[in-house]
């Protein structure tokens, strides 16, 4: 029973720390104010070898220490980056990376957990960057849509075929959640 409080504490301890890193792995587009990230990657691979509450809780832990002022957020840190016209996708992630973990299934599968993340967490993540485009920005829906949906598609499709590739293997690894 122990054992399995330390490594579930492991897994997310690691967890936080790749999407702590992973922010980095970023870059700025001339006509949105949203980074392309490799941190939606780690959020999937948390998805997909913890179960949801614990996949919550290591975001909740990414945004709070970013809120705090950490430099863990590419593109600016505090409350002013969570406040600001991209905050919707942090706030976003919460829901659609906990729901990519409850959908996920028992069983470790390429095709579901690609088909998951493709048809909840990214439209959830780009609902929340919506949102926030539009009140911060005061923007209609279409000029949101070009900054906040549009440009990230491609790769955000590659990213969950790539961590659903990658999750199968860790989960097969890890032996479930």
């Amino acid at each position: 029973m122990q054992d399995d409080k330390i490594r579930n504490l492991t897994k997310m301890s690691i967890c936080v720390a790749l999407c702590c890193v992973t922010a980095y792995i970023s870059f700025p587009l001339p006509f949105t104010p949203g980074l392309v990230t490799a941190l939606t990657f780690s959020l999937s691979l948390t998805a997909y070898i913890l179960p949801p509450r614990q996949t919550f809780t290591v975001i909740l832990i990414y945004i709070l220490l970013g809120a705090v002022g950490l430099p863990v957020f590419a593109g600016g840190q505090g409350l002013s980056r969570l406040l600001g016209p991209a905050g919707g996708f942090y706030f976003a992630w919460l829901f659609a990376y906990s729901l990519l973990s409850l959908f996920k299934g028992e069983t470790p599968s390429f095709k579901r957990y690609a088909a998951a993340n493709i048809l909840i967490a990214v439209p959830i993540t780009y609902l929340g960057g919506l949102i926030s485009m539009i009140l911060v920005l005061d923007v209609n829906l279409f000029e949101a849509m070009t900054m906040a949906v549009f440009p990230f598609i491609p790769g955000d499709i590659l990213k969950a075929l790539a961590a659903a590739f990658l999750g199968v293997k860790l989960q097969k690894v890890l032996g479930g959640q």
